[in-house]
C-alpha cells in the first residue's frame, strides 16, 4: 500500500509498510461486550505508536461517523464531490457513509 500515491485513490493513508487488525471473536454473543472492551483497550494501547488516518475497513460500526474524515483526510473534498454526482440521493449509504 505504501507504494500508491496519497492522491491516487480516495484512501490516502499510504505511508505505513505494516498494517495490524484488531478483531475478537467468539462464537458466544454473551461475550461480545467483553470481546468490544477488550479490542478497544487493546486499541488504546497501540495507537499512541501509528501513523495517523484509519482504512475504513478496520473501523467498528459504531466509529465510523466520527472519523470519515481520518479515512479520506486530504482526499475527503474530493470524494465527496464524486459522491454528489453519481449518488446525489445517497442511496449507498451503508457502513461509513460519505454525506453527498
Amino acid at each position: 500500500m505504501h507504494r500508491v500515491a496519497p492522491d491516487a485513490t480516495a484512501w490516502p493513508n499510504r505511508s505505513s509498510r505494516y498494517a495490524q487488525v484488531i478483531v475478537g471473536v467468539d462464537p458466544d454473543p454473551a461475550n461480545a461486550g467483553v470481546l468490544r472492551t477488550w479490542a478497544r483497550e487493546y486499541y488504546d494501547a497501540l495507537h499512541p505508536y501509528a501513523a495517523a488516518g484509519v482504512y475504513q475497513n478496520f473501523l467498528m460500526q459504531d466509529d465510523g461517523a466520527a472519523r470519515i474524515g481520518e479515512i479520506y483526510g486530504d482526499n475527503h473534498a474530493r470524494i465527496v464531490e464524486v459522491k454528489r454526482r453519481y449518488d446525489p440521493t445517497n442511496l449507498f449509504r451503508v457502513n461509513h457513509n460519505i454525506v453527498p
